[in-house]
């Protein structure tokens, strides 16, 4: 009897954990298969990967500036220009 009553301090836990488990197991059983999602989507990837080959052999890589990283950019958000002492 003890053992029944230590079982039923558990028993919200012990659904819990079968109903993930059930859900998880139908998910694995109704999932599609990679090769599948690859066979559907490969004309997607295959002309990204022809774009950014395009992009990168026309455009080339962009040189980083001195400039900190984002720095123009907070400068302009904040209504601080680089050229602001020209306009008092």
């Amino acid at each position: 009897m003890e053992i029944q009553a230590r079982l039923m301090e558990y028993k919200f836990h012990f659904m819990v954990a079968i109903i993930v488990s059930v859900v998880l197991s139908s998910l694995v059983y109704a999932a599609p298969r990679v090769l599948d999602i690859l066979a559907y989507f490969w004309p997607l990837f295959a002309s990204t990967a022809a774009f950014l080959a395009i992009a990168i052999t026309f455009g080339g890589f962009q040189q980083l500036s001195d400039e900190a990283t984002g720095e123009g950019i907070m400068n302009y958000v904040a209504g601080r220009p680089d050229d602001s002492h020209k306009y008092y």
